[in-house]
């Protein structure tokens, strides 16, 4: 079973297909990054993206969804990341964004990627994360890698490392 992270009285945890509908209604809702086509998203998608093509999480305060992340498994992504535009600067995107680059790490892989627009407050928020902003994709989208973190040091000889034991 999964672990629940609070943080304050917010929730961050696994997002279920009962979370959907409000996540799309989040995307929807956002000021920067939005759809010129709201229907290429489909609930479909958003299904497949929380299992079996990746995994997504969510935080709430009071059974409200303030945001959400997807990680997309087949090339190591974040597939998506919203908040809703009154709790941005809150403590909800980081967190999130967190959840999806570890999960990603934990399956092996060396990198994760994402694209955002560029010159926007999300290009800024990556940065700002400690992402890589590399190359343009086109015109309007910005390329952004993270590299997993190094290894901790090795305990000397005779102590035990401590490690984090909840999952996510």
């Amino acid at each position: 079973m999964e672990t629940q992270q609070k943080k304050s009285n917010k929730i961050f945890r696994r997002a279920t297909t009962a979370d959907i509908p409000e996540m799309m209604e989040i995307r929807l809702a956002v000021k920067e990054n939005t759809l010129s086509d709201p229907s290429i998203i489909t609930y479909q998608m958003c299904e497949d993206y929380l299992d079996p093509l990746g995994r997504g999480w969510c935080c709430e305060v009071d059974g409200k969804i303030l945001g959400f992340s997807y990680a997309a498994k087949a090339d190591a992504s974040i597939w998506a990341l919203f908040v809703r535009p009154e709790y941005e600067g809150q403590g909800v995107g980081a967190p999130l964004l967190k959840l999806a680059t570890e999960w990603l790490f934990s399956l092996g892989n060396a990198q994760v990627k994402l694209g955002t627009a560029a010159n926007t407050r999300a290009d800024r928020f990556y940065l700002a994360q400690g992402w890589q902003r590399g190359s343009m994709k086109n015109a309007v989208e910005v390329i952004y890698t993270l590299d997993v973190p190094a290894t901790a040091p090795a305990a000397a000889p005779g102590v035990v490392a401590a490690t984090p034991s909840a999952s996510v």
